[in-house]
This record gives C-alpha cells, sequence and structure tokens, in this order.
C-alpha cells in the first residue's frame, strides 16, 4: 500500500504541489499542514531553534539550536552530514555498489562523468536516509574543498526501504547533485544528494542558496568552495538520502548497521 500511494501517483505533479502547499502562510493552510506533518512523521523539536514556524516549509527547513550537534574533531574522522537512518554500505566492488542487498547499481550510471566513476570504483559507500521528521540540513563531513557540483535531471521515486527492494537502481533514476570534494590531504570525497517524491528542492549553501538547484538545469558548475568541518552545505525541502562514495583506503566505521539512527556529527568513516 504504501508503495502504491507514493510510487503510483504522478510524481512530478505531487511534488510540484507539495511544494506549493508548503510555501504557504495563510493560518487556514499552514496550521492543519504543519500538525498533519508533525503527527504522521514524529518529529522531534527539542532541539530546533525555534517551535513557531511561518509555513510548512520553514518547518522542514528548521535550523537547530547551536551546539545541538557536535562534529567529532579528529581530523582524520569522516563524519556523518546529517542526521540519517544508515542504509546500505560497504566496499564498492568493481564499480557497483547496492542500494539493498541484491539491487546493485553502478557508479558511471550515477555519477556524470565514466571517469569521475573509476576514480571511485574500489572505494567504499554509505547511503544516509533522511526521514520526513527529521533535521534536513546537511554539513561538511570534514574539512573540504569542493571543485564542482554536477545537476542530474530526473524522476522522484520514494526513496525509504519498501521502494529501494522494488524499483532497480533507483537512485541511478531520481534527480541528484554530485558534488566533488577533497579532504585536507587531497583525498577526493563525493557526496551525492538524491531528491524523492515530495522532495521540492536540493539547495546548496557554498553554490547560491536562494536558487533552487534545478533552476540552473543539468550540467556541472566548477567551483573552489572551502567547507570547514560542521559548516552548513545545503538542505532538502523533505526527507531524501545522501550517499556519500570514498576512495580506496577510507575505512567505514565497523560499529555502522544498517538501519540505525546516526546523527550529523558522529564518526562514519576514517580517512587513513
Amino acid at each position: 500500500m504504501n508503495f502504491l500511494l507514493t510510487n503510483r501517483l504522478p510524481r512530478r505533479l505531487a511534488t510540484r504541489l507539495v511544494g506549493r502547499i508548503a510555501r504557504i502562510e495563510h493560518p487556514a493552510v499552514r496550521v492543519p499542514s504543519i500538525a498533519a506533518w508533525r503527527f504522521f512523521s514524529g518529529v522531534d523539536l527539542s532541539d530546533s531553534a525555534t517551535t513557531s514556524f511561518g509555513s510548512l516549509r520553514d518547518a522542514f527547513v528548521r535550523p537547530l539550536r547551536p551546539g545541538a550537534r557536535s562534529f567529532v574533531s579528529d581530523p582524520t574522522v569522516i563524519a556523518s552530514p546529517c542526521d540519517a537512518i544508515v542504509g546500505a554500505h560497504g566496499p564498492v566492488e568493481d564499480g557497483r555498489a547496492y542500494q539493498v542487498k541484491g539491487f546493485p547499481y553502478r557508479l558511471d550510471e550515477l555519477l556524470p562523468d565514466p571517469a569521475l566513476a573509476a576514480r571511485f570504483a574500489d572505494g567504499q559507500f554509505v547511503t544516509l536516509r533522511l526521514t520526513a521528521g527529521m533535521y534536513h540540513r546537511f554539513h561538511a563531513p570534514a574539512d573540504l574543498a569542493v571543485e564542482a557540483v554536477t545537476y542530474l535531471s530526473g524522476d522522484c521515486w520514494n526513496v525509504n526501504p519498501i521502494a529501494l527492494k522494488r524499483v532497480e537502481r533507483l537512485f541511478c533514476r531520481n534527480e541528484r547533485a554530485v558534488i566533488e570534494a577533497r579532504l585536507a590531504d587531497g583525498m577526493p570525497l563525493l557526496l551525492v544528494p538524491v531528491a524523492a517524491i515530495l522532495v521540492a528542492s536540493i539547495r546548496l549553501t557554498f553554490l547560491d542558496t536562494p536558487a533552487l538547484l534545478r533552476d540552473r538545469g543539468p550540467g556541472r558548475v566548477a567551483c573552489d568552495a572551502a567547507v570547514s568541518k560542521g559548516e552548513e552545505m545545503g538542505w532538502f525541502e523533505h526527507g531524501s538520502t545522501i550517499i556519500i562514495i570514498l576512495p580506496r583506503g577510507a575505512t567505514l566505521m565497523p560499529t555502522l548497521v544498517e538501519g540505525q539512527a546516526i546523527r550529523a556529527g558522529e564518526a562514519l568513516a576514517t580517512a587513513a
């Protein structure tokens, strides 16, 4: 039933509609929409900077109070960029990663450039799923130099576990951004925010926060942006997924378990 309700309806139309509703500030729309969101998503606002919101969108992209998230200080540790549920993770096998067990996808389908995919063909990957009630902003997992962002237009399938078990190569079908970055020691790292149904936008703070990423249209934008560990990089306007791809030499934390909750700032991998 969940799959039918969220994937067998006009996904783009539903996403645009929710995006418009989420921006309405009139109390007749704002109050019931926020109440429904809080009821169905089980959101916890105890660490939010405010509990008073001008619209549903404001509730989705709420900032946290100062000090609500602490990023591990060890420079060799790559932290989780967001609050999330840990999904499939592990080694990239001959250029293949997994959305769930038995459902592989190729990096050269997910990423815009075969040469870029080849660079990570024997690396590590972690899938982080943001649910509708979670904190929707994401941060630099380490001190980074961002070199480029590529926007890839696509569908907006739901990215929950039910859909991941039914739609092959789902992440390669959906709208997404590929953020190319390097650590302070030169190690490359990719962050791939993946949009989903009802995700009205992906916004990147270091690139151009006021503009929707999709408003720029498909293509690669070179940049030279330094972001410090823990610094905000952008946000989703609903729940979605971030895939982190690391090269050979990085090691995922042995304590990672699929299905566990993780908070922004907690250790995800080591770079050495």
